[in-house]
């Protein structure tokens, strides 16, 4: 109880929005389900078109756009819902923000029977983040995961070959210092910082969370552990060392893209988009052929040579509003938006990755993401974020401690994250 009314305090303190949006389907005819969405390139319109003319009639969907940062998503669903927004039918959410939505009740149940249709062929990432205390309370839609992405001119020089063999953080980081290049990674104080501190804590076998279904004030941290100092090592080190170049406390997605299409590139980890978004660079005659040609991918490096890698995993999961008027339609509409066939059409043409196996076999897809293979075997490994009602307090007590790369230490970078992270939950201090 302590759980459920601090989330639904939490979102009552940022006030309402206003004006609530009118109640879909309220009057006679079609019932109109709205679809919260994340910006995208027009797949998710286009998938809510197709259903709609596959429906004959039964619902139509309607699309709403969110803000673009996706903590403002969080933010203004949050509001809507903690006031009992009925025109709230499906939303796309972001793993690490269902917690926060399940726990006070603003996630209408998934019924069995269509737990047992989503959840077939469906990669293990994707069920973990669509998952909370032990129930599955989202529908898996797409699945996101960060891949190593490596220039094979500098891999070769290296030594290395990470498509026959996983490599280490230890092995990039000394091959882009023998070769003065430099590593492609998100040291911003951003989301994209948190999302790299899980994956090399995972990857070293530990977690941020022990107990991630406890009440605020018993929340244990497993930063303090060999896992904890491990990437605290790693962090540290590229950031001490220039190897992720000048502008690295500032460097996001975008800008290790960037770096890594420079004469400077070597090594990166980041998302599947970086493949097309290059691809696009070559056709419009940015960037040479010959840059292409150069790009290889394997799966995220691992902290140590005897432990699995847990890459990232991002994506979008579909949430159905306990106070929409149409919740069994709602349900009927994201089965069908979440189909293999959509999926696939979805990453093909907007680049997200699905979460159904099914949907890597599709010719466009394969086509589009020669890597599919890799990426469909990285979301069978990836390790969401910590899973808890209280994500924004662990994600922001993070980017405040491990931030900037080149302050972090291993003796000191974890007890300071856990101290401020474990006071603020206990509100004896604020962010």
């Amino acid at each position: 109880m302590r759980r459920r009314t601090r989330a639904l305090a939490l979102a009552l303190g940022v006030g309402l929005v206003a004006p609530l949006a009118a109640c879909a389907g309220s009057g006679s005819g079609t019932p109109v389900l709205t679809w919260y969405i994340n910006p995208d390139d027009g797949g998710q319109a286009e998938i809510a078109r197709q259903c709609t003319e596959a429906a004959g009639g039964q619902y139509a969907i309607e699309v709403s756009v969110l803000p673009r940062d996706a903590s403002a998503q969080r933010e203004q669903l949050a509001r809507r819902l903690a006031a009992k927004d009925s025109s709230i039918d499906i939303m796309s959410l972001d793993p690490p923000f269902i917690p926060e939505m399940a726990e006070p009740g603003f996630l209408a149940p998934v019924p069995d029977d269509v737990a047992e249709r989503v959840t077939q062929n469906v990669v293990a990432g994707a069920l973990a983040g669509a998952t909370w205390d032990d129930e599955l309370v989202s529908v898996p839609f797409w699945a996101n995961t960060q891949l190593l992405w490596y220039r094979k001119s500098v891999a070769q020089a290296a030594g290395l070959d990470p498509e026959a063999a996983p490599v280490t953080w230890d092995q990039i980081m000394t091959a882009a210092r023998d070769q003065d290049k430099y590593l492609a990674v998100q040291g911003t104080k951003a989301e994209s910082l948190t999302v790299w501190i899980n994956a090399l804590v995972a990857s070293a076998g530990g977690t941020i969370i022990e107990n991630p279904e406890a009440p605020a004030d018993e929340v244990t941290l497993g930063l303090e552990s060999p896992a904890g100092e491990a990437a605290a090592t790693i962090i540290g080190t590229i950031g001490k060392e220039n190897l992720g170049g000048p502008a690295l406390p500032t460097e996001d997605e975008g800008a290790s893209l960037s770096i890594f299409q420079g004469d400077m590139g070597s090594f990166m980890v980041n998302w599947p988009f970086v493949w097309s978004a290059t691809k696009a660079g070559v056709e419009d005659g940015t960037f040479d052929q010959a840059l292409l040609d150069d790009i290889g991918w394997a799966l995220y490096p691992q902290v140590t040579e005897d432990q699995q890698t847990a890459p990232p995993y991002g994506g979008i999961n579909l949430g159905i509003g306990a106070y929409s008027n149409h919740v069994d339609l709602a349900y009927e509409a994201a089965e069908c938006i979440v189909t293999p066939e959509h999926q696939a059409q979805y990453f093909a043409t907007n680049g997200n990755p699905p979460s159904n196996t099914e949907a890597y076999d599709d010719p466009a897809v394969t086509e589009a993401f020669p890597m599919a293979d890799v990426i469909r075997e990285s979301l069978e490994l990836a390790v969401p974020r910590p899973q808890t009602p209280y994500y924004n307090e662990v994600s922001t007590g993070l980017q405040q401690t491990w931030h900037p790369p080149s302050a972090v230490t291993p003796e000191v970078t974890p007890t300071k994250s856990s101290d401020l992270i474990t006071a603020v939950l206990r509100g004896e201090q604020l962010l």
